[in-house]
């Protein structure tokens, strides 16, 4: 049997994390095993569906890397299709139309909870043989008693006493499918073998397999996966900071660092903590999924950053770097002068944001001056050292690090001076601040023409 995942967001709003990880496995599932990984856009909610939330999730979505086969379904085009099929149940008997107001559901359920019975509806109209009526409704009718079990991937097998199950509405008055039926038709005429989703729909799989069973449809497996927890250990929110993958876009992650750390909330292969995309396709089993919730960590997160973005290609880095550059006043830079000077920059930088700061001390005409380091360090007695070492620079026939780091030390040397008496001046007088990558390096990478100038300002 060919495996077939699908992913079904709701653009009520950004793709959350949670959603992103449920993605991933669902992905990583399909690739793994040769199959096909679909996508549904479940936008039914029309009030709060929106394109603009569609169009971000597609785009968080192709950020990750998590391409998808065929073209993305649309559940608000199906509609007529969702009818059909209960239409279908109707005629054959498993559900029956129902004339109940809201409001006498609800006295229903108000019945139940004062006698200590379950509140849901109590089947009046169940043999009451209605047709179609204004304000009426469709309801499945679910079986009286026994159990409904679920094999599930990660829990193992779920039961589901029927007799706390509902004769839930399949089709509203307003001739709308609900949720429940309209997952189970697309999952069935979609081919899904296998669905991966939250465990938060835990309770909503006993009632999609009555659907299932009523319609006649083969059952797909299903493993529901743990929720992702904050610090405090409580359900991720915003509360804990950003949630939508677009905002650790936007805060200078690396989707390989954001696709790795989601993928080992619940997931492991031994000790291994990084993988290529590769890897984790090679790897990953369905089997190796916790039960337990997972807490997502920010600085683990970080750490992996970090190392993709030392990993990552000159070219590629440069490009990326390029938009966080432009919103700070740096528009149209030389690639190859950035290509010089950012291998300096990435151990020091843990977000692309990070390391667009950095670059402005490469960057700027005159790099902005922290006025107590300038104190300190560019004292009177400091600066005829400073345009020594400036005029040996100029001369320098191969500006280099070794060859500058050697007429430097010949000029201290002469002098019978420490390195600390220039270092923290030159720092100082090229960058604007106290804390930079090696003198020497820096100012190869930096040019003659640029240190000089620096130097010539202090």
């Amino acid at each position: 049997m060919s495996i077939v995942t699908r992913f079904a967001p709701s653009p009520t709003g950004q793709l959350h994390i949670g959603g992103a990880r449920t993605a991933i496995f669902s992905w990583l599932l399909a690739r793994q095993a040769g199959g096909r990984f679909l996508l549904r856009i479940e936008d039914t909610d029309t009030v709060r569906s929106q394109a603009a939330y569609t169009e971000g999730i597609l785009a968080s979505m192709k950020w990750l890397g998590l391409d998808w086969d065929d073209e993305p379904i649309y559940q608000t085009q199906r509609f007529d299709i969702y009818n059909q099929y209960i239409d279908r149940m109707v005629e054959a008997g498993s559900a029956y139309w129902c004339s109940c107001t809201p409001e006498e559901v609800e006295a229903m359920r108000e019945t139940a909870r004062a006698n200590g019975t379950k509140p849901k509806y109590d089947g009046r109209c169940r043999e009451r043989g209605l047709g179609p009526g204004p304000g009426r409704v469709v309801r499945l009718k679910a079986p009286l008693g026994g159990s409904t079990i679920m094999d599930d991937l990660v829990h193992g097998p779920v039961s589901f006493e029927n007799t706390e199950l509902d004769d839930m509405i399949l089709r509203r008055s307003d001739n709308t499918p609900t949720y429940n039926l309209a997952v189970v038709v697309d999952d069935a005429t979609m081919g899904v073998t296998h669905v991966i989703r939250g465990d938060d729909h835990i309770n909503n799989t006993p009632k999609q397999i009555l659907i299932y069973n009523a319609l006649g449809f083969p059952l797909p497996v299903f493993g529901h996966v743990p929720m992702i927890l904050g610090p405090d250990k409580k359900k991720l929110s915003k509360r804990h900071g950003a949630t939508a993958v677009y905002e650790y876009e936007a805060e200078g992650i690396l989707p390989e660092a954001m696709l790795n750390c989601l993928v080992r909330l619940g997931w492991s292969f031994g000790d291994q903590e990084v993988f290529t995309r590769e890897e984790l396709i090679e790897h990953f089993s369905i089997k190796a999924l916790g039960k337990s919730a997972s807490v997502f960590d920010r600085e683990k997160l970080l750490w992996l950053n970090q190392h993709y973005i030392k990993e990552c290609p000159l070219d590629r880095l440069a490009q990326l770097l390029e938009p966080h550059l432009a919103t700070r006043g740096f528009a149209a830079v030389d690639r190859e002068y950035l290509k010089a000077f950012l291998p300096l920059l990435q151990p020091r930088s843990r977000t692309l944001l990070e390391m667009a700061d950095q670059c402005a001390m490469f960057l700027a005409d005159q790099p902005e001056m922290d006025a107590q380091a300038a104190a300190k360090f560019l004292t009177d007695d400091v600066k005829p050292h400073l345009a020594a070492l400036a005029a040996i620079f100029a001369a320098a026939p191969d500006f280099a690090q070794e060859p500058l780091e050697a007429a430097a030390k010949a000029y201290l040397d002469e002098k019978e001076l420490k390195f600390k008496t220039v270092a923290q001046p030159l720092r100082v007088a090229l960058t604007g601040r106290t804390a930079s990558p090696g003198l020497f390096e820096m100012m190869q990478a930096m040019g003659r023409e640029r240190v000089l100038a620096r130097l010539s300002r202090v």
